[in-house]
């Protein structure tokens, strides 16, 4: 389980509310696609909704990495674990701050995948029953 600073314990007691974004539900995948895996952050979902505090659950829909049907599943089945979702958005890829990336001399590691379109957000969304 996840350790909380008393600092971070103070700032949650006085939170509303905590959007929380899930990289991927599958830690070797969010290992991949982000570096580090999921652990702490899908520990820090159980630690919020142990501790009644509401969440909002965020995924990015990147095309070929985060759409799966079976990953969808297994986070379909890991909100329903938490009694204090709210809501679930599902936000498309799109590569607006690409330049960014490019502008520090840094690789940009989704070069050529397609933005998510509202045909595979609706696609998840039906995956997900959101």
């Amino acid at each position: 389980m996840v350790t909380l600073t008393d600092d971070i314990k103070k700032v949650l007691s006085v939170t509303d509310l905590v959007l929380l974004d899930i990289k991927h539900i599958d830690s070797e995948k969010c290992k991949k696609l982000v570096g580090l895996s999921n652990k702490l952050e899908l520990d820090f979902a159980k630690y919020l909704s142990n501790n009644d505090i509401p969440i909002w659950i965020r995924q990015v829909l990147i095309p070929g990495y985060t759409d799966d049907q079976q990953d969808l599943l297994k986070l379909k089945k890991f909100i329903a674990s938490l009694k204090t979702v709210q809501k679930v958005e599902l936000l498309p890829y799109h590569d607006m701050g690409k330049f960014k990336w490019k502008k520090l001399g840094l690789k940009y590691d989704l070069e050529g995948v397609r933005e998510a379109t509202s045909e595979d957000i609706e696609k998840a969304k039906k995956v997900l029953e959101i």
